[in-house]
């Protein structure tokens, strides 16, 4: 059965062939000047995901189209009901003696004393797992292969190929050695044509990492 195509919107079918509402490829999905997903990246929510405004309100609520952030998300990602990534224009400013922000409530918002640096991008690595009603803080950096575990509050940087799950998320266990991860992420297999990915499936969801190796 051929691979749904990436720019597919609702890319799973019911068994009445109608589409899943529920599940889109993000990039399909989304049309964001400052949100960059990776191909067969999905998003899923227990209510139908409609359109894209919609969809990147669920997903990035402070993600404006003006904002200085970039939200990056690599391929094959998956990301469960309930994510939410919250981007650095969420931020106030906290280095001062107060932190309200003043310039959300009229008057402008260049050069005001209330309105915080800009903050850092936050970056999604391939094949990442990000269970249900995790949140992912300002700038955090998440690396290849990683899982975060459902209600995980997210922040930093996220070892390629760990666990992580709690608030704030710890580092549960490393799904791979510091040695093993460098592997994966040369074989990069994400990158390979979708009929190459589907043809070793076992091998890609598999345990033997010199079986993926040889291929």
């Amino acid at each position: 059965m051929p691979f749904p195509d990436p720019n597919t919107f609702y890319p799973i079918k019911l068994k009445d062939r109608t589409p899943h509402k529920g599940t889109v490829f993000l990039n399909a999905a989304v049309d964001h000047p400052r949100l960059f997903v990776g191909d067969y990246t999905y998003m899923s929510a227990h209510q139908p995901l409609e359109d894209s405004a919609d969809i990147v309100f669920r997903l990035a609520p402070y993600l404006y189209e003006f904002a200085p952030e970039k939200l990056v998300i690599g391929k094959f990602c998956q990301i469960a009901a309930g994510v939410q990534f919250i981007t650095s224009s969420a931020n106030h400013r906290y280095d001062g003696l107060s932190s309200f922000p003043f310039l959300v409530f009229g008057g402008g918002w260049e050069n005001r004393p209330s309105l915080p640096e800009p903050g850092a991008d936050t970056v999604v690595g391939n094949d990442v797992w990000i269970g249900t009603g995790a949140m992912i803080m300002p700038g955090a950096v998440i690396g290849d292969g990683a899982i975060i575990g459902a209600g995980a509050v997210v922040s930093g940087k996220v070892a390629p190929y760990s666990v992580v799950a709690g608030n704030p998320a710890r580092e549960v266990r490393r799904r791979l050695s510091d040695l093993d991860a460098q592997r994966m992420q040369k074989i990069a297999w994400w990158d390979w044509p979708i009929e190459r990915i589907q043809a070793h499936e076992a091998e890609i969801c598999g345990t033997d990492l010199d079986a993926l190796e040889a291929v």
